[in-house]
């Protein structure tokens, strides 16, 4: 962010700029903080959208159980079991998701 800030500073000192082309400068400037936080936002988007398929699947699981008859009591065991699956196997995938992420912003 200081780099994105220097570098506006920069357009901005330009005195035979004319707005339209330090307006322009500024964007440039911009765009690769942009860019990071589209990189960031759509990695972390992925994962909750599994993350989430994978709950909606135990919750689908649960009530299918229920459904033919199982007692409660086991089916929310059942399903703490699978949640607690999804959150072992999605914490699985963090680093390689921070891997993946610290790659792509590297090469901004």
């Amino acid at each position: 962010q200081g780099a994105m800030f220097r570098c506006s500073a920069r357009c901005c000192e330009d005195d035979a700029a004319t707005m339209q082309q330090v307006q322009r400068c500024i964007e440039r400037c911009h765009a690769p903080l942009a860019q990071a936080q589209a990189i960031v936002t759509a990695e972390l988007e992925r994962f909750q959208d599994r993350l989430s398929r994978c709950t909606l699947h135990c919750n689908d699981k649960a009530r299918d159980a229920l459904e033919a008859g199982g007692s409660e009591t086991r089916v929310r065991g059942q399903l703490d079991a699978c949640l607690a699956a999804c959150g072992d196997d999605h914490l699985r995938l963090v680093p390689a998701m921070a891997k993946k992420m610290k790659d792509s912003l590297a090469a901004i």
